[in-house]
């Protein structure tokens, strides 16, 4: 008789699953701990489950609930570090986008262009497009020797001043004398750490959000795990484990705190603001980037909107929810109204994000020039600590911080092999994406439909439209969020491990900032279809509601204040869903009328 083989983990995450994997940190000793849920946390997780160890990471709130949801949903090499002369960081990053691009997240990842206006004749040509042709030559020289890559990112074109208004439209003919247009990529940044964590799942690792650490274990001199709370139970937990790694971006020095003495590491936040406006606010086919006397400001096409940002300020108050200020979005509609013909106003403005980046400190007092690499550095036996650098590198940092902890597990550790190992729902995209009509017909819905969810959950689709065809309701569009099936909402919890209404809303979609409501129409409704799942009675869900609506009137309280001050103590008038203590470093002032 043939031996039955353990059946291969599974990559959902549902409240089930959840409760698993805390009764297994409880008992079983793990070969590493991560603490966070960003995609620097997440990509950890999987660099040391694919290579055999085992891995248990716990995140305070929800997966990419700080910085790597707040992003300027950008894959990219970073085009103005290379006038910063720094171009190891720019062939690192175009290496990875190359690699999401072609083989680890094409579901996820696409191509966007960009046109870069000139306001000089001649020289500026000339200087920019030199940057710009060693950029492309970096980013598709890279391509041609990736794993899968075949070099399919567009080339690099100078423009005219007559063809970039016809590639703009809205541009003022006075802002501009010619233009360049490159290609960089793009990604929603929330659902592809998702899909870095449930891939992480799927090769063994055990994850679980709503689980704050509290303190390290020691024996002796030595870190042996973390102890954590269980913040949807109350519950304490002692997770035991041979290296202990810390991707707590923006709380780095908070868990750096917990070791005792001074920490190697010191990271300042830097807080980046973006607006979302509808997309028929300004006409365009490009995306835009600006030139700034500090850095840059992009206007990136998003589906039917726009994402336009950022800005690059210090950040010393709260860390969970940093607030955007009117003076903040004043700065951005100011600067990109310099190059529009029909300037914008804040009744334009649909949605508005803050998130903070979490930069290795140096001697400069100005965060723009304050350092994007990253760094790894064992504080104290056991326990590791990376730090800094960019979203697009995330998988970089992950496999460092990996290598440096199991340098210290006295056993042969393989390499990293993340570099060959496509994210969930990538393998077999391209054919599914070749049969999106086929699809649509047998799912009866429009092949809109379709694209839409293979953008979002690549091969995954089709467990989302099997939910779909269950119920009639789940196929039908969410009210108040149309760009949204209901099946969509639901999936959320059974597979994506969201956890509370909010989670849904702001991460697992983006109706927080596609609505011009901000989901508060969508907001009771999305509630009851996922109360069952979740096990809320009628208390429970009218609970959910009124937290998510008192946060959205939090946050349009806080972008009427004028400075960070009264703007944080605005937003910190509502409470958070999850039973966190506060994690401000001062209290702040009372918030202006």
């Amino acid at each position: 008789m043939t031996p039955t083989r353990p059946a291969a983990p599974t990559a959902g995450l549902d409240p089930a699953r959840r409760t698993e994997t805390l009764r297994r940190m409880r008992t079983e000793m793990m070969d590493i701990a991560v603490i966070g849920g960003g995609v620097t946390g997440a990509g950890v997780a999987l660099d040391a489950a694919t290579r055999g160890l085992s891995v248990a990471l716990v995140e305070a709130r929800d997966l990419a609930a700080g910085t790597s949801s707040r992003s300027s949903k950008l894959i990219h090499g970073g085009l103005r570090y290379l006038e910063q002369l720094n171009a190891p960081l720019v062939r690192e990053a175009l290496r990875e986008r190359s690699l999401m691009l072609d083989t680890l997240a094409p579901h996820l990842v696409h191509s966007v262009p960009f046109l870069l206006p000139l306001t000089h004749h001649g020289w500026e040509r000339a200087y920019i497009g030199s940057g710009v042709l060693l950029y492309d030559t970096l980013g598709q020289g890279l391509a041609r020797i990736a794993p899968g890559g075949d070099g399919t990112m567009p080339h690099h074109r100078h423009l005219s001043r007559k063809a970039a208004l016809r590639a703009f439209p809205s541009l003022r003919s006075d802002a501009l004398v010619g233009a360049i247009q490159y290609w960089d990529g793009q990604v929603d940044d929330a659902r592809h750490t998702l899909f870095v964590a449930r891939t992480a799942v799927r090769y063994g690792a055990l994850v679980a959000t709503s689980a704050r650490v509290t303190g390290l274990l020691r024996e002796g001199d030595r870190v042996a795990g973390v102890t954590v709370r269980d913040l949807e139970s109350g519950d304490e937990i002692a997770l035991r484990a041979r290296q202990t790694i810390n991707a707590a971006g923006v709380w780095t020095d908070e868990i750096q705190s917990m070791v005792g003495g001074r920490g190697r590491l010191s990271v300042r936040a830097s807080k980046g603001v973006h607006i979302v406006v509808p997309r028929d606010r300004i006409h365009g086919e490009t995306g835009l980037i600006l030139r700034t006397e500090k850095s840059v400001l992009f206007v990136i096409p998003w589906g039917s909107h726009w994402i336009i940002g950022t800005t690059d300020t210090e950040w010393n108050l709260d860390l969970a929810h940093p607030a955007a200020s009117s003076a903040d979005i004043d700065y951005l509609l100011a600067t990109v109204n310099r190059v529009l013909r029909t300037p914008l106003t804040a009744d334009d403005i649909t949605g508005v994000y803050a998130g903070l980046r979490p930069l290795l400190a140096g001697e400069s007092e100005d965060t723009s020039q304050l350092s994007r690499e990253h760094a790894v550095v064992t504080s104290v036996s056991g326990l590791t600590m990376v730090a800094g650098g960019k979203y697009t590198t995330y998988r970089v940092m992950a496999a460092d911080a990996v290598d440096a902890a199991v340098g210290g597990m006295n056993r042969a550790v393989p390499a990293s092999c993340t570099e060959k190992i496509p994210l969930l729902g990538a393998d077999g995209f391209p054919a599914l994406w070749n049969a999106r009509e086929t699809l649509a017909r047998r799912a009866g819905l429009h092949v809109g439909w379709i694209e839409h969810l293979l953008h979002r959950y690549g091969t995954l689709a089709e467990e989302v439209l099997e939910l779909a065809a269950s119920r009639a309701e789940l196929a039908r569009p969410l009210p108040g969020a149309p760009t949204y099936l209901a099946a969509e909402a639901v999936y959320a919890v059974t597979h994506e491990g969201a956890l509370h209404l909010e989670d849904v809303l702001t991460r697992r979609t983006r109706i927080s900032i596609e609505t011009a409501d901000r989901g508060v129409e969508a907001a009771r409704h999305v509630a009851e279809l996922i109360a069952p799942t979740l096990g809320w009675d009628t208390a429970a869900r009218d609970r959910e509601v009124e937290h998510y609506l008192a946060r959205v009137q939090a946050e349009r309280a806080s972008q009427r204040q004028a400075d960070d001050a009264t703007a944080d103590a605005a937003r910190l008038g509502a409470p958070d869903v999850r039973r966190l203590g506060r994690t401000e470093r001062y209290a702040p002032a009372p918030a202006a009328s």
